[in-house]
């Protein structure tokens, strides 16, 4: 897993100077975002946390795009018949997810429905590990193939945009797993 991360990073890299002289404008897109993950199908187990994203135009309509969010807290939410109360917790359990592949921009260039599909993992770390520490952890053996389908829509004012995204976080263990995954957060073109 490591060789693959590497030669993929290594790829990417060769690959962006080509890529970014090909264009005229927009070569760049680089973001944060905050992370909505929810683990389980009953909808009462849901993780949050941070995320950042680079893609790299080769051509006006499509980027590669990179992605990594770690997940700090865990959400609990309880719906009874008045309501739906929710509560926010840090947990031993922290999901570290790491994606790789095109978005496909299906607008304006000023205001933009896309869709995208990427490959990567989810790692879980258990230990209450710091970014770094689970970062380092990822060959472990909780590291789960994963891919993402999903549709988003961005705005862009000057080289300042908002972005949100929805999409299926499917990771393997004993078949495949479903997950809704939503993101939000500022992006910046160049």
């Amino acid at each position: 897993m490591k060789r693959i991360a590497l030669l993929t990073v290594i790829a990417c890299l060769l690959a962006a100077p080509a890529t970014l002289l090909a264009q005229t404008e927009n070569h760049v897109e680089l973001g944060v975002f905050g992370d909505y993950f929810r683990y389980d199908q009953s909808g009462t187990i849901n993780f949050v946390g941070l995320g950042g994203r680079a893609g790299f135009y080769v051509n006006p309509v499509t980027s590669i795009e990179a992605e990594m969010a770690y997940d700090f807290a865990r959400n609990n939410t309880v719906i009874t018949g008045s309501g739906a109360s929710t509560n926010f917790a840090t947990t031993r359990l922290r999901p570290l997810t790491g994606l790789f592949g095109p978005k496909f921009n299906l607008g304006t260039h000023a205001a933009n429905l896309f869709v995208t599909g990427k490959v990567g993992f989810v790692n879980f770390a258990n230990s209450g590990q710091s970014f770094a520490q689970a970062v380092g952890n990822v060959e472990d053996g909780t590291t789960r193939f994963a891919v993402y389908p999903g549709v988003g829509l961005e705005g862009f004012w000057g080289p300042f945009g908002l972005r949100a995204e929805v999409g299926d976080r499917i990771f393997f263990r004993d078949g495949a797993r479903n997950n809704l995954t939503v993101t939000f957060g500022p992006h910046f073109r160049f």
